[in-house]
């Protein structure tokens, strides 16, 4: 089985301008060559046939995606509209700024067949492609966000993957959602 990273995932986890919630300590080529010379702990089914989650220790220094909110950090969320590409609608999102993740234990790459992604216009030469990747404390699955479900129920063509709400998903997504959020660095220039 051959792995490539999309161009999807290069720019969220590998961007120009590093960014201390992205994959550190390697390249995105290293990052695919990792994934394609070591075999994953366990794989997990994805949300849809076409989706699989590949888990593996960390061998980076790449921090946990999301932080638990709490009385003392509730302060530090930040919130805006944005888009993860041109094609996407900008959506409501939260973060962290100013708070930090401890080091993840485990990333778990998020793969799409090469079919699905040829239907969402990304061709690769490889029998599946990396649309994303997990940082976790725990060797299973964060939820998928609410909108990130919302916006592939409503399609390829606003930047999702056409699979159908499930509502006790939903559910499940909002509770963890509601306990937690993502971090970011601050602005540059924000700090002392």
């Amino acid at each position: 089985m051959r792995i490539a990273l999309t161009d999807f995932a290069i720019g969220r986890l590998f961007p120009r301008r590093k960014r201390g919630n992205t994959i550190q300590d390697c390249s995105a080529e290293e990052f695919e060559r990792y994934l394609n010379e070591h075999p994953p702990l366990k794989v997990l089914d994805g949300y849809a046939a076409f989706c699989q989650l590949h888990v593996h220790s960390n061998w980076t220094s790449t921090r946990c995606l999301t932080i638990p909110i709490t009385a003392d950090n509730r302060h530090q969320l930040r919130s805006g509209y944005e888009a993860r590409s041109d094609s996407e609608l900008p959506v409501l999102t939260r973060w962290f700024e100013g708070v930090q993740a401890p080091a993840a234990n485990y990333l778990i790459a998020i793969l799409y067949s090469r079919d699905q992604l040829a239907k969402e216009g990304e061709t690769i030469q490889a029998d599946w492609g990396v649309v994303g990747c997990l940082y976790t404390l725990e060797p299973q699955e964060i939820p998928m966000a609410p909108i990130t479900m919302l916006r592939n129920a409503l399609g390829i063509a606003h930047g999702g993957s056409g699979v159908a709400l499930d509502r006790a998903a939903y559910q499940r997504s909002v509770e963890f959602w509601e306990r937690n959020a993502n971090w970011r660095d601050p602005p540059a220039g924000s700090g002392p």
